[in-house]
C-alpha cells in the first residue's frame, strides 16, 4: 500500500512538471540574415497565445532562456479598448541564428528599470504642434489653430502638413525640456546647449516624410492635421494617430490619416496612412538649399539626401518596404520650400507605409553620406527580412 502511495506521489511530480512545461509560452525567434541584429521590435499579440483561466496578459515578463534575464518590455493597447493586446520587446540576435523566449511572471522588483525614451505628446502651450522622439532622433507637426492663425493672419502660425527635423544628440528625452525653456525664453530650442536645436526648416516642403499627391506634373498636399490621438508611450515605442481634412488633389478628393510610430533605437518613424482618392502617393525630403546630394536606390527601396546644416551636415532619407516604391524623383523649382526629393509609393488596400527620419552628423553616429546610406540599406534589409517569430 505504501509502495503504490509512493509511486502515485512521483507519478503526479512528473505529471505537474509535465504539465507545467507544456502549458509555458515559448517564443521561438529567427534571424535568417547573415548578420547580427539589434532595436528591431518584436509584437507578441494576445490573440497569438493560449491563455488558461487563472492567466492575465499583462501580467507576464519576457525572460531571455538563453541568459536567463528578464527583457525590457512593453504593453500597448492598440485598439484603445482599456485592455493591452499586444507585448513588445527588443531581442538582440546573432547572424544566422535562434533565440528561445519564455513568457513569466516575476514580481515588480525583479522587473529592469525602463525608461521612457520613446514619447509623443500634444503641446497647446507652443499652438498645437504634435511632437514625438526616441533615444536617437526628435520630431513635430503642426495643428489646425497654427493653420487659422495663418488663415487670419496671426503672427506665429505654421500652415504646413510637413515633418518638422528636431536634431538631438542626447539620450535622454528633451521634447518637454525644450518646451518648457522656450516659455521663459522665447525661442530656445533653435540654440544648441549641448543637447541639440531646431534648426530645420520645414515652410510647405515635405520636410522628412510628409506627402503630396501628384497630378500632371503638379504636387498637391494636404494641410495642418485636424485631430490627434496618442496610443502609446514607452520604453520601446510611442505611436499615435493624425487625421487631416479632406483634400483636393486637381478635382480629385483625397482623405488622410497617419498612424505613426517610433522605435527605440531607431532613426526613422514608421508612417502608415491610410488614404482614398488615389492609388499612389509621394512622400518628400525637403532640399532646404539645394547644395545637398540626392541617392536614389529603387531595388532596395530608398531616397536619401545628404546635405550641409549650419555647422555640420545632416542625412534624411525615406524607406519603403516591401517592393512598394514605384520610382523616385528630384523635384527642383524656384518656389520657395517646395522643392522636394520624392519616393512615389504603392496605395495597396488605401494603405500606404514607408519609414522616414534622419541623421545628424553632429550626433556623432552617421558622420558622411557613405555611413548614412549604409544604414539605410541595412535599415532596409532588415525590414524586408523581418525576424521570423513562432510559438510553442
Amino acid at each position: 500500500m505504501k509502495k503504490v502511495t509512493l509511486f502515485s506521489a512521483f507519478l503526479a511530480f512528473f505529471c505537474l512538471l509535465g504539465c507545467k512545461k507544456e502549458n509555458a509560452h515559448i517564443i521561438t525567434v529567427k534571424n535568417a540574415l547573415d548578420v547580427d541584429r539589434s532595436f528591431e521590435t518584436v509584437e507578441i499579440h494576445k490573440s497569438d497565445l493560449k491563455l488558461s483561466h487563472d492567466e492575465h496578459f499583462d501580467s507576464f515578463s519576457v525572460k531571455d532562456l538563453k541568459t536567463d534575464k528578464i527583457l525590457i518590455s512593453q504593453f500597448v493597447d492598440n485598439n484603445q479598448d482599456g485592455e493591452a493586446d499586444a507585448l513588445l520587446f527588443q531581442p538582440v540576435i546573432e547572424a544566422n541564428s535562434i533565440n528561445q523566449y519564455e513568457l513569466v511572471t516575476i514580481e515588480d522588483s525583479k522587473k529592469p528599470e525602463a525608461l521612457e525614451y520613446c514619447y509623443s505628446r500634444f503641446v497647446p502651450e507652443r499652438t498645437d504642434d504634435y511632437a514625438w522622439e526616441n533615444n536617437k532622433v526628435g520630431f513635430r507637426t503642426f495643428g489646425p489653430t497654427a493653420q487659422k492663425m495663418i488663415e487670419d493672419k496671426v503672427k506665429g502660425g505654421t500652415l504646413s502638413s510637413g515633418i518638422d527635423a528636431w536634431l538631438k544628440r542626447v539620450e535622454y528625452p528633451i521634447i518637454n525640456k525644450w518646451y518648457k525653456k522656450a516659455e521663459t525664453e522665447k525661442g530656445a530650442y533653435h540654440k544648441d546647449s549641448g543637447e541639440g536645436l531646431d534648426n530645420f526648416h520645414v515652410g510647405v516642403s515635405r520636410g522628412v516624410g510628409g506627402i503630396a499627391v501628384k497630378v500632371d506634373t503638379t504636387y498637391y498636399i494636404s494641410r495642418n492635421f485636424t485631430n490627434w490621438k496618442t496610443i502609446t508611450t514607452g520604453p520601446i515605442r510611442t505611436s499615435f494617430v493624425l487625421e487631416y481634412a479632406d483634400w483636393d488633389a486637381n478635382g480629385k478628393t483625397i482623405s488622410e490619416t497617419k498612424h505613426i510610430s517610433l522605435d527605440y533605437g531607431n532613426n526613422l518613424s514608421r508612417f502608415e496612412i491610410k488614404l482614398t482618392g488615389t492609388n499612389a502617393i509621394y512622400a518628400g525630403l525637403t532640399l532646404h538649399e539645394k547644395d545637398g546630394e540626392s541617392t536614389h536606390n529603387k531595388e532596395s527601396g530608398w531616397i536619401s539626401y545628404w546635405e550641409p546644416h549650419d555647422d555640420s551636415e545632416l542625412g534624411t532619407a525615406i524607406v519603403v518596404p516591401n517592393q512598394n516604391m514605384i520610382s523616385s524623383e528630384l523635384f527642383d523649382t524656384p518656389l520657395k520650400d517646395w522643392s522636394n526629393l520624392y519616393a512615389q509609393i504603392k496605395v495597396n488596400n488605401n494603405k500606404a507605409i514607408y519609414y522616414a527620419g534622419f541623421g545628424w552628423k553632429k550626433a556623432g553616429e552617421f558622420t558622411s553620406k557613405k555611413v548614412w546610406n549604409s544604414y539605410l540599406e541595412s535599415f532596409s534589409k532588415k525590414i524586408n527580412n523581418p525576424l521570423i517569430v513562432t510559438f510553442n
